[in-house]
């Protein structure tokens, strides 16, 4: 009866851990490793486990550092189910086939150049057909039902807050006549937050492995935050200039919709023209609207007061190559939020690269910003970047709005963990070193559980744990 950390432990990204019970072998999540070119680089590298000895993999949710390496595993000899809440099947269709999609034509790319013909990099991580043998081991679970997945092995979902579908994991374990129960946050998001319910607290636990993306500072209040964004767009469109916006395709993009919606008049929207330039963000926005269940109360009257999918009366889906093109070709009057939300890919690079430079613009940041990412240099004020090889001065105006992030802060992660009243050993993960550090102390100065950071291929005897 052991856990074993393998991803989100040296670094923010790649969740991923195995637990090892009553003869079996389950998987927690499966992601992709984002960030510097050497760390994205890892993803090529052979698991440390063998996928085909896994029975299980549980997913906490479909952001690709959590479900980006599925694709992997199955190609690489797992055939068991794939275990998550039924809105991430739909967000990782999106998801998944994207990133397929996007490691096809990079690929492509270097193909055709001859410095990196021959490059290991010229053959796709993984292709749609790969995606597509990944999707059909998704097998739907509600939240707050209990199921017995593999013999001594039962989990339930509960509703973690982040995005659409995503969900904190509570797993029971029965070997030998000992029971333990393991809770995994996946990702937490914010109380009070647009859009979703607040996470489902939970009381009993053994062991709780945690994220700490957030976990050294706070955000700002909502309230706050909109009056920021509302300043934001009325000083821009004085300067009449375009406001760029690079967000995560599922999630912020449509939390972002949300709020535009609601604050139209007082933010003087009639006065700009708004383009959700991403094809996942638009398809990922008609999925959130047919999971109205899943919506908090305000959210749920919001929708129940529309016929049809709310749309800006100004909003532009572009979900072509030419349209997204087209829009570059304006100056002045634009809102454009594009992918990727780091700006490490995507469309938004083609909007930054025609715009950074002007100090009529704005770029608003909306989200974390992995190291090694261009959405960290900006955000660290860099004067200078390089945009698809060409070095541009950075003279737009940067704004960082923390206040909007998918990820709850330091206050709402011990509020999370403060619900467990019967002392479990904590495990943090899923941050930056120094962040988890601060955490971990947080966490034993505020809460008096024991709390460890673990590093990656440690091993935690579960049935040693005391009750």
């Amino acid at each position: 009866m052991e856990l074993q950390f393998y991803g989100a432990t040296q670094r923010v990204t790649g969740s991923c851990h195995i637990l090892r019970a009553a003869g079996r072998t389950l998987l927690l999540d499966c992601g992709l490793i984002q960030g510097k070119k050497e760390e994205e680089a890892l993803n090529r590298s052979s698991f440390p486990f063998d996928p085909s000895s896994l029975d299980a993999v549980v997913l906490s949710h479909g952001h690709i550092d959590h479900s980006g390496r599925l694709p992997l595993l199955v190609k690489h000899g797992f055939r068991g189910p794939v275990y998550t809440q039924q809105a991430t099947i739909d967000l990782c269709r999106v998801l998944l086939l994207d990133s397929a999609s996007l490691a096809e034509s990079d690929a492509a790319y270097r193909r055709k150049q001859p410095e990196t013909r021959k490059d290991l990099h010229a053959e796709p991580l993984y292709t749609r057909e790969d995606a597509l043998r990944a999707l059909e081991t998704l097998s739907g679970m509600p939240y707050h039902v209990k199921k017995e997945i593999l013999p001594g092995i039962s989990v339930r979902f509960q509703d973690a807050g982040h995005i659409l579908g995503s969900a904190c994991v509570e797993v029971w374990i029965e070997e030998g006549g000992v029971t333990r129960k393991l809770v995994f946050s996946g990702d937490l998001g914010q109380y009070g937050s647009p859009i979703l319910k607040d996470p489902d607290a939970i009381d009993e636990a053994d062991a709780v492995i945690v994220e700490s993306t957030y976990g050294d500072r706070l955000h700002r209040e909502l309230p706050e935050t909109l009056a920021e964004i509302g300043g934001i767009i009325g000083s821009a469109c004085d300067r009449c200039g375009n406001i760029l916006i690079p967000a995560f395709a599922i999630g912020r993009s449509q939390e972002l919709l949300y709020l535009f919606a609601q604050n139209f008049d007082a933010w003087n929207l009639e006065r700009w023209q708004v383009f959700l330039d991403s094809p996942m963000a638009i398809e990922a926005s008609r999925i959130y609207w047919d999971y109205p269940e899943l919506y908090d109360e305000e959210a749920l009257l919001f929708r129940n007061g529309h016929k049809g999918m709310p749309l800006l009366k100004n909003l532009h889906m572009t979900s072509r190559a030419d349209q997204s093109q087209a829009i570059n070709s304006i100056r002045t009057g634009a809102i454009i939020i594009a992918g990727s939300g780091m700006c490490n890919g995507g469309r938004v690079l083609h909007h930054l690269k025609h715009n950074i430079s002007r100090p009529e613009c704005s770029v608003i940041i909306t989200g974390y910003q992995a190291e090694g990412t261009l959405g960290r240099q900006l955000v660290e004020g860099a004067e200078q970047v390089t945009i698809h090889g060409t070095s541009l001065p950075v003279r737009a105006t940067l704004h960082t709005i923390g206040g909007l992030s998918a990820h709850g802060d330091q206050d709402d992660l011990l509020r999370w963990l403060g619900g467990f009243r019967s002392n479990p050993s904590v495990y943090v993960v899923h941050g930056d070193e120094e962040v988890k550090k601060i955490f971990r102390q947080k966490i034993m100065d505020k809460l008096g559980l024991a709390a460890s950071i673990p590093q990656a291929g440690e091993i935690i005897d579960l049935a040693s744990l005391k009750k």
